[in-house]
């Protein structure tokens, strides 16, 4: 199966745009895919974990340069928000409009990381020495406080992202997000 998915691996990275077929694939994304297809546990198996990756490691490439960065942020994405019952591409939406996937984004109100929480939940849920600008935090939190706005708004996205934003009553925000969602990350 491992060789299997190396195979399927080398012919995806083969036929990438600006790649002619006789170049060899970047040994190094390789090794990056390759270790992040094995360690992505969220996935109901090996090949959905590799089309997922790698097709969002494309789309995710103008805003993560580094393609080991890029894909540890995807795995977490994956990871988090499938726990919390989301859409990873809707995830995704919200943290390119949210930080443009700048895992150190601090805004003018205060909100830090990917997500872009804000650092009075840390003290709310009794974790004042979490560190907001670590990934796996960050996604942890956003996609329990998204779950639970999606839950009080009975699954209505428009409000509930507004109170993710702290915009509720006004549309902007939302729209923005649910536009990326539908016409870039869904596939």
């Amino acid at each position: 199966m491992r060789q299997l998915i190396l195979t399927i691996c080398c012919c995806v990275l083969t036929v990438l745009p600006g790649r002619s077929a006789a170049d060899e694939p970047d040994p190094q994304l390789l090794a990056v895919l390759r270790q992040a297809i094995e360690s992505a546990d969220s996935f109901t198996d090996r090949y959905d974990a590799e089309v997922w990756l790698k097709l969002n490691s494309q789309r995710a490439e103008k805003f993560v340069a580094d393609p080991e960065e890029r894909l540890k942020i995807l795995r977490h994405v994956h990871y988090e928000a499938t726990r919390a019952s989301l859409s990873p591409e809707l995830v995704l939406s919200v943290i390119e409009v949210e930080s443009a996937f700048d895992r150190f984004a601090l805004s003018h109100a205060g909100a830090q990381g990917l997500m872009q929480i804000m650092p009075f939940w840390l003290k709310e849920i009794g974790r004042p020495q979490d560190n907001l600008m670590d990934i796996r935090t960050n996604l942890r939190m956003g996609c329990t406080i998204l779950r639970y706005y999606l839950d009080m708004e009975s699954g209505d996205y428009i409000p509930a992202l507004a109170r993710y934003n702290g915009s509720l009553g006004k549309p902007d925000y939302p729209r923005k997000v649910i536009g990326r969602w539908t016409r870039v990350w869904t596939p």
